[in-house]
């Protein structure tokens, strides 16, 4: 891509999804997230009411009058977008692919983080890590973010969420959020998602294009799957091939959705071609109900 080019589209994101990020989720970002505990603030005279637990003694001692600690919830976060770049991800049947589509996924978390003073960081991933840009703040390394998501080209074709998450819980020691942006096309992921869930934050935002789930009816497709490079014929107007097609879909998106559940992870699903404005909305505000 010519440098002229990826600064036009860098350009483009930051506008829409800035603009998105302060009207819509700022708040919503800032509610959902709790920050990573109570610091010391100030103290300040003992009233009627106080937890005796707060009382500074020392300042107590030396004022012969009672003081109490006050304290505040520590904002600062950390927020690392977990993102898969494999072959299955550059598939889109209607306005977009689903790369495009994290992309501005990612840009609307990075912007809502940068608003609340959080550091940002990225793990490009397929069948193995690819880029990893550690946690930082500011407009600048924002975009470089961004940047990376337009441009960068993945080595391998492959999708492996659990190396990804092995990885992220290697690098990222303290607590953190963890967006792991897949279509979850693997299932050898469990161990490794149930550890990363325990230490850190982790949602998983499912992307999927509406056309993978049904098989249109338009007779013989050749099908190329593009992680293992191998073709496929398909009888799409065999009703029975249409229906066993649609129920395997169906039974792998509640197998994953279960596996979410018994690992407490929040799930978001997102449809390239569909406004992700109001199922981000609703994450937001049920997580801002359980605090």
């Amino acid at each position: 891509m010519e440098t002229s080019e990826l600064i036009k589209k860098v350009r483009k994101i930051e506008i829409k999804t800035r603009g998105l990020s302060r009207q819509l989720f700022s708040g919503d970002y800032h509610s959902a997230f709790k920050g990573r505990g109570m610091a010391f603030s100030e103290v300040r005279e003992y009233s009627p009411g106080d937890e005796i637990r707060t009382i500074d003694w020392n300042v107590t001692a030396r004022t012969s009058t009672p003081y109490v600690k006050v304290f505040e919830e520590e904002r600062e976060l950390t927020v690392v977008l977990v993102v898969d770049i494999s072959a299955s991800e550059n598939f889109g049947t209607r306005t977009q692919f689903k790369r495009e589509l994290i992309t501005e996924l990612c840009a609307i978390i990075a912007f809502s983080a940068l608003q609340n003073n959080d550091k940002v960081g990225l793990i490009l991933f397929s069948s193995e890590v690819e880029l990893y840009i550690p946690p930082k703040k500011g407009k600048a390394h924002v975009l470089r973010i961004i940047r990376e998501l337009l441009e960068f080209k993945a080595k391998k074709k492959g999708t492996d969420v659990g190396e990804a998450l092995r990885y992220f819980n290697n690098v990222q020691k303290k607590r953190s959020i963890c967006f792991l942006m897949s279509d979850f096309f693997d299932d050898k992921f469990e161990n490794a998602l149930k550890i990363a869930s325990r230490r850190h934050d982790t949602i998983a935002m499912k992307v999927v294009d509406k056309m993978e789930g049904e098989l249109p009816n338009i007779g013989l497709i050749q099908m190329h799957d593009g992680e293992t490079g191998g073709d496929y014929w398909i009888d799409s107007s065999n009703k029975s091939t249409r229906t066993q097609y649609a129920e395997l879909w169906k039974s792998n998106k509640e197998e994953l959705q279960s596996l979410f559940k018994r690992n407490k992870v929040d799930s978001i699903d997102i449809v390239t071609g569909e406004s992700y404005l109001a199922p981000l909305q609703n994450f937001f505000k049920r997580r801002e109900s359980r605090r």
